[in-house]
């Protein structure tokens, strides 16, 4: 292998890759990067066994070849390169890359290419599901949080993707809250049907496509083990989670005796300040829902959090409320969770009783809905 590209094309190639590298590993070769040669460009790629990604950059290839390098070592050293020419050359007898730029130079032993698992990567002609990017990234940001990180349930690790003639849907649930949202798809060539992504694959997917301006080609493989997200010059692959998703459906409540409208930021910066004393007391947020009445133009919100050890707080917030008064609890990281993701400038929500799940809806996006279950107030 002999080829010549530049110092920021590779650097970059080695980022979008690089977080596919397998931390921790019995097999070395996983915490390891694939350089090959491909249709006169170079082909970067990592996988840890659940997700692999794999990128083509500009090169001028001299001679085909492949070979495995060290991910952390590789990267750290072009990124401390000039920006300008590096010229890669492989001895394939000793599996050794020889790296120059500038004045620096580099010898880093490698591994057998052929060692290296084989990942998935699209083919022309597949039947493809297209997707615009943005909204697909919107998509991921406001479910994937939602996701358990607790490996004991790994089903609920995952998002589960519903595909359905022009519609997406995609659900994450933890136990204790759930966020659904729906999107129109560009293109769509398969039947109706579901699938649970890890949590993460769907984490680094937003990330690497940042840049994608072309729609998003999502194609499920025959043996629906894994699913393929097809981009400009990026493809990543991921082992679908197998098992049955919880009905999500159940849990979204079909009414509700109070419908509180508050100014989104107002409402986060007040769950912020109560979040400081509710650490000591299992997050704990109370809310104190009051519709206006004779005395009260305006309705309010007060939120009020205890802490045993550093005192108390007490927040009020304006409010449009439809329905009855209510004392609320619910857990404060949850909250800023899914207000932090709110692009709107207002929000609903909306409550039954204190033992009963809220809705929290953003005012003027129908599709998108996040559910969070009370917590348990001591009288």
């Amino acid at each position: 292998m002999k080829l010549s590209c530049l110092q920021e094309n590779l650097a970059k190639g080695l980022s979008i890759v690089g977080r596919a590298v397998a931390g921790r590993s019995t097999l070395p070769i996983l915490a390891n990067v694939l350089l090959a040669t491909d249709k006169g460009q170079l082909k970067l790629a990592a996988t840890n066994l659940e997700i692999g990604i794999s990128c083509w950059t500009g090169a001028k290839v001299e001679q085909e070849g492949s070979v495995t390098i060290p991910a952390k070592l590789l990267s750290d050293f072009v990124n401390s390169l000039p920006p300008e020419r590096i010229d890669l050359t492989l001895d394939p007898q000793t599996q050794t890359l020889n790296l120059k730029c500038s004045r620096y130079e580099s010898n880093i032993k490698g591994i057998s290419a052929e060692e290296f698992p084989i990942i998935t990567t699209a083919e022309d002609g597949e039947k493809a599901i297209k997707l615009d990017p943005s909204s697909l990234r919107e998509m991921i940001e406001k479910v994937v949080f939602a996701a358990a990180t607790d490996e004991s349930r790994p089903i609920l690790t995952g998002v589960l993707v519903q595909f359905n003639e022009d519609n997406l849907t995609m659900a994450a649930a933890d136990g204790y809250r759930l966020s659904v949202k729906s999107a129109k798809v560009i293109e769509n060539s398969h039947d109706m049907m579901e699938v649970v992504i890890p949590g993460r694959a769907l984490t680094e997917l937003a990330r690497i496509s940042g840049d994608q301006e072309e729609s998003v080609e999502v194609i499920i493989t025959p043996s629906r083990k894994q699913i393929l997200f097809h981009l400009s010059n990026i493809d990543l692959v991921s082992q679908l989670i197998e098992g049955k998703f919880p009905d999500y459906t159940q849990i979204i409540p079909k009414s509700h005796t109070t419908r509180t409208i508050l100014e989104t930021s107002s409402f986060l910066k007040a769950v912020k300040l109560s979040s400081l004393f509710a650490r000591d007391s299992s997050n704990i947020v109370k809310l104190q829902i009051t519709p206006a009445n004779e005395e009260t133009q305006s309705g309010r919100v007060t939120l009020t959090a205890n802490s045993s050890e550093s005192g108390n707080s007490a927040a009020e917030v304006d409010a449009m409320i439809e329905g009855d008064a209510l004392q609320i609890a619910f857990n404060a990281k949850y909250l800023m969770d899914v207000l932090a993701i709110m692009d709107t400038p207002q929000v609903a929500l909306e409550t039954t009783t204190e033992a009963s799940p809220g809705s929290i809806h953003p005012i003027g996006d129908e599709q998108f809905t996040h559910i969070i279950m009370p917590m348990h107030i001591n009288r």
